[in-house]
């Protein structure tokens, strides 16, 4: 019997990931997905996108939607349109991928869970981290309680978006869009928390705007706290031009250390041999060394394809449902509160 392939449209191509995932679908038929359609409010955007994927372009959004052909839909507009377009998209019976950050605010985050939930259509957020080889095996360490109660954990995140060409004017730090930097991209490293060690109590947090006021919240270290109090630190760089050390995850039986794991560290070159994972348990005494290969930025957000067309076909569940997209923006913008207030702030 010949596999189902799923129809896809594309709505928005703001996020420049979902080029990435375009190409890997394109050039692998057996991963079951085909973009055929795509929509977005900015004319020249479209019209690029019909050109680069060879697909159909509708002039709106319910277009595509009542298009009983399209399966299911990509959301990669920009995240101000995040609410309203999965919510049309769930009454219109599509199976959602929705890029992150979720959304802007908690009262846009419910609008999407009352319409996932009442419509009961599959829905995931796009989190590359959160199929990462590396991170995957960070996980089982921690779940299969090899590292015995987790303590601490603290990653960190960057990019050296200061120093991108016209970054200053994109969407990416355009308010009206998106808010700023930090919560479209520390976003990734706060739920990479989440998803180790779920929802914390309070969060304590300093950003600063340090070397461009168009770029505003730069540099940020935020401090989570959870009810036995181990913690979980993000500490984000977004005028950072190079990096090691990404991971550490201390427990009471061992520890773990990742490095090259974020884009300074992994897309510039490495030292002759360097050590991209390794972990420690305490009654062995010596660290064991990952032969996990670790590719560029790119190639990391490329790799979420597979697993998204996995989603897609139903061959596995969510990568991050709903209510955990909801989740970790409250994490994200209570650093807000927490570094505006200057005080600890309950996610309680």
């Amino acid at each position: 019997m010949r596999r189902k392939i799923m129809k896809i449209g594309i709505l928005g191509f703001a996020h420049g990931h979902v080029g990435a995932y375009c190409g890997k679908w394109r050039g692998d038929p057996t991963m079951g997905v085909e973009v055929v359609a795509g929509w977005d409010h900015d004319p020249a955007r479209a019209k690029l996108a019909a050109e680069q994927h060879g697909i159909t372009i509708h002039d709106s959004a319910e277009k595509l939607l009542a298009d009983p052909d399209i399966d299911a839909v990509v959301i990669t507009a920009e995240t101000s349109m995040h609410a309203d377009l999965t919510v049309h998209a769930a009454y219109a019976g599509k199976a959602i991928v929705l890029q992150k950050p979720m959304a802007l605010t908690l009262e846009q985050a419910d609008a999407i869970v009352n319409a996932v939930t009442d419509s009961g259509v599959p829905f995931t957020l796009a989190w590359q981290m959160r199929v990462d080889e590396q991170n995957l095996k960070m996980k089982e360490l921690v779940d299969d309680g090899s590292l015995g109660k987790i303590l601490m954990v603290r990653r960190r995140h960057g990019l050296n978006t200061a120093s991108f060409a016209n970054f200053e004017n994109s969407w990416h730090v355009d308010a009206k869009y998106n808010r700023d930097i930090w919560a479209d991209d520390a976003a990734h490293a706060i739920d990479f928390i989440y998803w180790l060690m779920g929802m914390p109590e309070t969060v304590y947090c300093e950003m600063s705007s340090l070397m461009n006021p168009k770029i505003p919240n730069d540099n940020g270290i935020a401090l989570y706290r959870y009810a036995d109090g181990h913690l979980g630190e993000v500490s984000c760089s977004f005028t950072c031009i190079a990096g090691e050390n990404t991971t550490e995850i201390i427990g009471e039986k061992g520890v773990v250390v990742q490095n090259y794991g974020d884009g300074p560290s992994a897309n510039v070159p490495r030292p002759e041999g360097g050590i991209c994972l390794k972990w420690l348990l305490q009654e062995e005494g010596r660290w064991h060394e990952s032969d996990m290969t670790i590719g560029g930025h790119g190639d990391r957000i490329a790799g979420l394809a597979g697993p998204l067309a996995d989603f897609l076909n139903g061959r596995r569940e969510a990568i991050a449902t709903v209510a955990e997209g909801r989740d970790v923006l409250r994490m994200t913008l209570a650093c807000y509160e927490a570094s505006s207030q200057g005080q600890r702030v309950s996610l309680q």
